[in-house]
């Protein structure tokens, strides 16, 4: 044997065939050198020509990420074969990156030959086969070897979805009756009409619910309730309702917001007809839509868990078709509003019903329905108030209730908050009248502490129970701005708007600051101005609205601002949104990595940066005028 087929045949899989074909072989390979820190092949690009086989130096090998970093590195040593997997199982393309370490020296093996190997020796190709099926064990390899397809070509959500109106579809017409029709009267006019839901009106004629067949059968059949009595004693309300304009996007997110299954569609002060959202949703069957309503019979935490995480994937097709990130901000609202309320409800049935009225509200960003998928839990109960003897029955029972969401919640995705603006941290589950004391303080006392809580809890909203409750903190609220305005408090507050400034240098470029290997600058603290300033003035008029695009059309319709500021502002806002959310969701899909709020600035293309140095000058601008308005002066 020659020194070629020798070193074979010290080797696997080599050392598996006969002296005479290593003897074959080793005429057929071509001895090739690369000096150190040459790269080889590119994942994904490069096609193999045949497999190398170290015989001095080593290959290192490993995945890139979209940010240009090393995934699952490994260093190969003499002896390691290169190649064999790509050329049977990858269409010959290298599945990863492959760089010579130092002066290295390698068999070259045609694949021409290679292949008959594989097919005159059944163990050599089974060494191949069995090595990739234990590559394929490792979830981080899989991840990187089946990448994502683009959001181009696996988009599923139907483009019309944004864009159709509910005056171009196919309305029903409202079949209706008085309360006081007999159940059984109700029964036969759905019936005769072919429908599943039938309208009730009250004595002035206004429909005010509605019953269905699910309804005769929980209210009526299940109780034995007698046929003859009032169809009002079961009908379900309220009734939603929107404008014929609307879109249809907005109409499935009311209903699952408001949990109802039918929606009156008003035209010039008419009721035009209705729709149910099985109809809507069976239009849009291949929408993120559809994926809200599987939400909600998901039966365990976690196919909760599931759905969550498959949350990023709608999020990016929607971005990269264009659709606002304002409306992709809903989305994932709505979904994450779906999953807590199933959570909530799960836990009433694990512990009883409650024993009291209450509310469960979320704050921050969810608060404002501008959440990301870099996301913790900040949420709060407020419960009635109970006599003495009622009180500590009445605490005990919600604190173990939140203790229950929030772990739930922490399982599914929605990790504890690091601040303790949770439920399940007994400083925010209390009775509505220690809350109204909590902002009273907080107006008050007016220290960077306390303004930190208003602000945190001046961005909530409500996302189970009776909102009667949030409705009597907010007249509170109304009535403390209205009779005795702080202006101590809208002075902190403006101070928080004005510790952040815009990232741009001296000579009008970009900071960054290093994280890892990558120089980046922090989204979130650049959009982080716009909600502070918007939250100032927002409370200084005494408006309740939670978003940030929706305080800012408020402020323009109250002439606060006017149609350039708002309009430079709102655009600003949700350009930053859609980089952000871009960002978050390409860390998740194609790195596999936790999502942060760092964007990399060789990323970015000419234009992203020219229209950043923009926004921070929109940014810079406004921050002085909240601080002429809010703080006296420019040079406090």
């Amino acid at each position: 044997m020659n020194e070629h087929s020798q070193y074979l045949k010290s080797i696997s899989p080599f050392n598996l065939l006969s002296d005479e074909l290593l003897m074959e072989v080793s005429t057929h390979l071509q001895e090739l050198n690369y000096p150190k820190d040459k790269v080889i092949y590119h994942q994904e690009i490069s096609k193999l020509k045949g497999v190398d086989i170290i015989v001095k130096g080593n290959y290192e090998s490993f995945f890139y990420d979209s940010g240009k970093n090393k995934r699952l590195p490994e260093i190969h040593q003499p002896g390691f074969c290169y190649g064999g997997v790509s050329l049977l199982l990858n269409q010959r393309q290298s599945l990863r990156t492959v760089i010579a370490k130092k002066g290295t020296l390698v068999y070259f093996l045609h694949r021409k030959y290679f292949r008959e190997l594989c097919k005159t020796s059944e163990p050599f190709f089974q060494y191949f086969a069995s090595e990739f099926g234990k590559r394929m064990q490792n979830e981080e390899f899989v991840h990187f070897f089946k990448r994502p397809v683009s959001a181009e070509e696996n988009f599923v959500a139907a483009e019309d979805l944004f864009t159709r109106r509910l005056e171009t579809m196919e309305l029903r017409a409202i079949v209706q009756c008085n309360k006081n029709t007999p159940i059984f009267e109700a029964a036969r006019l759905m019936a005769a009409n072919k429908v599943s839901c039938l309208f009730i009106t009250n004595h002035t004629g206004e429909i005010f619910g509605y019953v269905t067949d699910i309804t005769l059968r929980d209210r009526v059949i299940a109780l034995q309730k007698a046929a003859s009595s009032p169809v009002g004693d079961v009908t379900e309300s309220p009734v939603i309702s929107l404008n014929a304009d609307a879109f249809a996007y907005e109409a499935a997110l009311m209903m699952f917001r408001t949990k109802t299954r039918y929606l009156l569609v008003n035209k010039s002060g008419q009721h035009a007809g209705f729709i149910s959202r099985n109809k809507l949703l069976s239009d849009q069957a291949q929408s993120p839509l559809a994926f809200i309503q599987s939400v909600k019979s998901a039966i365990s935490d976690d196919e909760l868990k599931r759905k969550w995480h498959s949350v990023p994937q709608f999020v990016s097709q929607l971005l990269n078709r264009g659709v606002n990130a304002q409306i992709a901000n809903q989305v994932i609202t709505t979904i994450a509003d779906t999953i807590a309320q199933k959570v909530i409800e799960n836990v009433i049935e694990e512990l009883g019903a409650p024993p009291a009225k209450f509310v469960f509200m979320v704050l921050g960003s969810e608060g404002r329905k501008e959440q990301t998928f870099k996301t913790d839990q900040d949420n709060a109960i407020i419960y009635e108030d109970k006599a003495n003897e009622h009180r500590e029955m009445v605490r005990d029972y919600f604190l173990d209730f939140a203790d229950r969401v929030s772990g739930k919640l922490d399982h599914i995705g929605f990790s504890f908050c690091t601040g303790g603006f949770m439920a399940k941290n007994p400083k925010w589950t209390h009775s509505l009248s220690h809350w109204k004391k909590n902002y009273q303080h907080w107006m008050d006392e007016s220290i960077p502490e306390t303004v930190i809580n208003f602000s945190t809890f001046f961005d909530c909203r409500t996302i189970y129970g009776e909102t009667a409750i949030m409705d009597e903190l907010h007249e509170f609220l109304d009535n403390e701005l209205k009779e005795h305005p702080s202006e101590k408090l809208f002075f902190n507050m403006a101070k928080n708007a004005l510790q952040y400034e815009p990232p741009l240098t001296f000579f009008k470029s970009i900071r960054t600051f290093t994280k890892g290997s990558r120089e980046v600058f922090d989204i979130k603290k650049v959009m982080s101005p716009i909600v502070d300033l918007v939250r100032v003035y927002a409370l200084k008029h005494r408006i309740f609205a939670v978003n940030t695009g929706e305080r800012l059309w408020a402020l323009k319709q109250q002439n606060i601002f006017t149609d350039a500021e708002y309009n430079e502002l709102s655009q600003s806002y949700y350009l930053l949104m859609n980089m952000r959310l871009k960002n978050q969701s390409s860390q998740i899909i194609a790195d596999h990595v936790e999502a942060d709020n760092y964007i990399e600035i060789s990323r970015l293309t000419t234009i992203e940066r020219v229209t950043l140095k923009e926004i921070f000058n929109v940014i810079k601008n406004f921050q002085v005028k909240i601080k002429l308005q809010f703080t006296g002066g420019l040079l406090n």
